[in-house]
């Protein structure tokens, strides 16, 4: 493949999908710093990527496992996110212009999110964006029935856990 047709597709997924690649950036990094180097990150495994696709599956399928995988490998790499933490409600997100205004059941969502392991982090971002247990379970790696017992866990835990936030989710 010439690298200037890989340069069109990988600018083409990077328009489309832009959206997809900063739920999974927002879900694994705090910082705008953090998310700036993991959105790099991501559009470098993404650009490398290009010529293995064969298009055996949707491409925000595969965008959405490289992403994942991508995000995984970094937070395991850069425990200093970890340590360096920010709320949601106080950094300046790279997904939300200045001039909307904040939702705090979005940002108590993220906060949630943001505090489970990286399994149930990634099925919770997969389930937001509606893909069914089947393209979960392909793009995890797991089986689906395990995909509907980790997911029912999460939506209970999200329950018990919204119970104690004072405005109600």
């Amino acid at each position: 493949m010439k690298e200037s047709e890989q340069r069109k597709i990988f600018d083409e997924w990077l328009d489309g999908y832009r959206a997809l690649l900063f739920k999974i950036i927002k879900a694994y990094a705090y910082s705008e710093d953090d998310q700036n180097d993991l959105f790099q990150d991501i559009c470098i495994q993404m650009f490398r990527s290009i010529p293995n696709f064969k298009g055996s599956s949707a491409v925000s399928t595969w965008l959405y496992r490289i992403a994942l995988n991508t995000a995984i490998k970094w937070s395991t790499k850069e425990k200093k996110h970890v340590t360096g933490h920010q709320e949601v409600e106080n950094m300046t997100n790279v997904l939300i212009s200045n001039e909307e205004a904040k939702d705090e059941r979005v940002a108590w969502l993220y906060k949630e999110i943001k505090q489970f392991n990286e399994i149930d982090r990634s099925l919770t971002l997969l389930l937001l964006d509606g893909y069914s247990y089947k393209e979960m379970a392909d793009m995890m790696g797991i089986s689906e029935s395990n995909i509907g017992v980790k997911i029912h866990r999460i939506k209970k835990q999200l329950v018990t856990n919204s119970k104690q936030y004072e405005y109600g989710v």
